[in-house]
């Protein structure tokens, strides 16, 4: 049986479309807890490793640019006061570097936010010739939430968050064809695919981490300029954002059902495959 293509359907925001980090976690005490945020020197990773040291957590940015990284844990705390926050190396595109940020931590982890991405790159592959934006997105991820499983069981009570996007419109995962060797590449087709994935990551983590007390959710940060969007013209997002403002679905057609689990059972363990047979 040929295998589908997923797709998936935005979740209802807990709060308002303007609501700030600072108040999501006013009044919630996070003195004791330890967590890491992958791209946490830049974007929207700086404002959540921000929050959650505001609120008294252990901030660990993981990170590729560990002077970036410095930078941005001296000016969290200027201005939190929260004197915990670490940098470590992360670079999710080599599964060597994610081995060894695992192998190096010790201790319980309490909150795993899955921040760090690229999107819309030229066609890139990993030296195993994975395509980039998966490999980083997806399965750079993957890799790190499993070999920290140990250490997110360890308390009970954990949390991890995968962040996606609205680019999962884009693209299901395509399972014929994941990294491109056959299909002709296109940036936002990879882009909407390794989202997607992250969301499917989310679906499957939730319910097998559910007997450790491990609680996954995904997420939509929403349109927000950032350094990920480098490889993105001027022209190209403003005539994205002329789309969104007008309430045009021209290339992303809306998906008729939620987050499909047989989907997300098939990308989990073609996941397991594809780190199992780089090993």
């Amino acid at each position: 049986m040929k295998r589908q293509h997923s797709h998936l359907t935005p979740h209802h925001p807990l709060s308002g479309a303007e609501t700030t980090a600072a108040e999501i976690v006013s009044g919630v005490d996070l003195t004791g807890r330890r967590a890491v945020v992958t791209g946490g020197a830049s974007g929207v990773g700086v404002e959540t490793a921000r929050a959650l040291a505001s609120a008294g957590a252990e901030v660990t940015l993981a990170v590729r640019d560990t002077g970036a990284g410095a930078r941005t844990t001296e000016d969290i705390t200027a201005t939190t006061g929260n004197q915990g926050g670490r940098v470590a190396h992360l670079d999710l595109a080599d599964q060597d570097s994610v081995a060894a940020f695992v192998s190096a931590w010790e201790g319980a982890l309490h909150i795993l936010v899955n921040n760090a991405g690229v999107m819309a790159s030229p066609e890139l592959r990993t030296p195993e010739g994975w395509e980039l934006q998966f490999a980083t997105n997806h399965l750079g991820h993957f890799a790190l939430a499993l070999g920290l499983g140990p250490a997110l069981a360890r308390d009970g009570g954990a949390r991890v968050v995968a962040v996606s996007s609205s680019a999962h419109h884009r693209s299901g995962v395509v399972f014929e064809d994941i990294h491109f060797r056959r299909r002709a590449y296109e940036p936002w087709s990879a882009d909407g695919q390794s989202k997607t994935a992250n969301v499917l990551f989310a679906v499957e983590a939730a319910k097998r981490r559910a007997a450790d007390g491990v609680t996954v959710n995904a997420l939509m940060p929403g349109g927000i300029r950032t350094d990920l969007q480098r490889h993105v013209s001027d022209a190209e997002l403003a005539r994205l954002r002329a789309r969104a403002a007008g309430g045009a679905e021209l290339e992303w057609k809306t998906p008729e059902h939620a987050p499909d689990p047989e989907a997300a059972a098939l990308l989990w363990q073609d996941s397991q495959d594809t780190l199992a047979a780089k090993g």
